[in-house]
């Protein structure tokens, strides 16, 4: 059982990862539509950045202490990818660049979307797998 549990421990952290990186896509759509300007466009992606690369980091962490090596392999390229970004000062939005570099930001957290809703699918599977087995 306490697998599980560790499971939908899992799914919940990355659903939150889901909403945090749809939130950041719906900010930069309501940029490029001219809803919101671009200072507070920022400053809303900016707020929520950081949270997203600890959240990150701590599923990787959670998924190796558990000993769930395959998710946790799976995890490595996306949390390499937060790290270098980090590293190299570049996970800030920039207010007086977002209108050239809209694109990239938007194809950026487009492929870490898909990248979070194929880590949700194998993570279904893996708990559905865990509560079948459970039953035998």
């Amino acid at each position: 059982m306490g697998d599980v549990l560790a499971w939908l421990l899992f799914f919940f952290i990355l659903i939150a990862l889901l909403v945090m990186i749809v939130f950041q896509l719906m900010c930069l759509s309501d940029l490029e539509f001219d809803y919101i300007n671009p200072y507070d466009t920022a400053s809303r992606i900016n707020n929520v950045v950081l949270p997203e690369f600890i959240t990150q980091g701590v599923l990787c962490f959670l998924f190796i202490v558990t000993g769930h090596w395959v998710m946790s392999l799976l995890c490595v390229p996306y949390l390499y990818f937060n790290v270098r970004l980090y590293l190299r000062r570049q996970h800030l939005v920039d207010v007086t660049e977002i209108f050239n570099l809209l694109k990239w930001e938007r194809n950026q957290r487009l492929f870490k979307l898909g990248y979070i809703v194929l880590l949700i699918f194998m993570c279904m599977f893996w708990m559905i797998y865990n509560v079948l087995e459970d039953d035998e």
